[in-house]
């Protein structure tokens, strides 16, 4: 297993969970977008938690996060990292990069697992899965095959560290994002980094958690969106640059942007494709 040095100065956390769709490219992109001040930071949808984790580094979170992701596993898996960190690292070397293992500790039942194995096993299959995806089939179970990687960095001690300083003072719950229309305060920021829109019928990619994320529930983001923007609250979304999308945000700024992603399983169609920033609120 390859470890990353241990380091004496100060690290920046960032995420330790490769995401598809990560927002890790997009950091600039975003950060010309956010309003100079924010009271409370939200993100309904954590995935890899670029954007937290940037204005964590940035010293912006001094009105406090809430952070919130439907799928338990990831909820889980933040939270125990959070809490117990060195257990964590201790576990995760128990795991190498062979397809042998990977198999075998994939297999395993995760309810008969520790809060503490079960969020190694994730990290694990994680970095030495295909393409770092992270995919769910109709029973809930972690189905992506070995990755074949040479020497992937399985535990970075400093980086877990970092993360879970910066989770600490965190609000971290398993929510819908429907939930975070009750929560926002006037001058909040949210960001919403939602399943993307499928840009045609064969690419879709919304298996994060078993029950999906159709165009219903885009509609129902929109909703929030469009409620939370009108009580002074400051909104960003990212998502696919698709007619559907551009229909639902319409009445809002909606600025284009090119992302290179490799969630594809064929390498000849993956590479930059378009996606959107919208912008609601305050600082629209």
């Amino acid at each position: 297993m390859k470890d990353s040095p241990e380091k004496t100065d100060a690290v920046r956390p960032r995420p330790f969970l490769k995401w598809a769709g990560g927002k890790g490219q997009l950091l600039a992109e975003l950060q010309d977008r956010l309003p100079v001040s924010f009271g409370a930071f939200h993100e309904p949808f954590l995935g890899g938690g670029a954007l937290f984790f940037d204005l964590s580094a940035r010293g912006r979170l001094a009105g406090g996060a809430f952070l919130s992701d439907l799928n338990p596993v990831l909820v889980e898996t933040y939270a125990t990292v959070r809490d117990h960190v060195e257990e964590v690292i201790a576990a995760l070397h128990d795991h190498r990069n062979e397809s042998d293992h990977f198999y075998a500790t994939r297999a395993l039942d995760p309810a008969t697992l520790t809060p503490v194995q079960r969020t190694a096993r994730v990290i694990f299959l994680n970095r030495t899965c295909f393409n770092g995806l992270y995919r769910e089939n109709s029973s809930g179970r972690f189905n992506v095959p070995f990755g074949r990687y040479a020497n992937p960095t399985i535990c970075d001690h400093a980086n877990l560290r970092a993360v879970s300083l910066a989770l600490r003072p965190v609000n971290l719950s398993r929510a819908d994002f429907m939930a975070v229309g009750e929560k926002a305060l006037p001058a909040d920021l949210v960001y919403f980094d939602p399943p993307y829109q499928p840009v045609s019928a064969t690419s879709s990619f919304t298996a994060y958690h078993r029950d999906g994320f159709g165009e219903d529930r885009q509609q129902a983001l929109h909703e929030v969106f469009a409620t939370l923007a009108a009580r002074g609250v400051n909104v960003l979304l990212s998502n696919s640059d698709t007619p559907f999308v551009r229909s639902l945000y319409a009445g809002f700024r909606i600025d284009s942007v090119r992302a290179k992603r490799a969630i594809n399983s064929r390498i000849d169609r993956r590479g930059e494709v378009g996606e959107v920033i919208v912008v609601g609120g305050p600082a629209a």
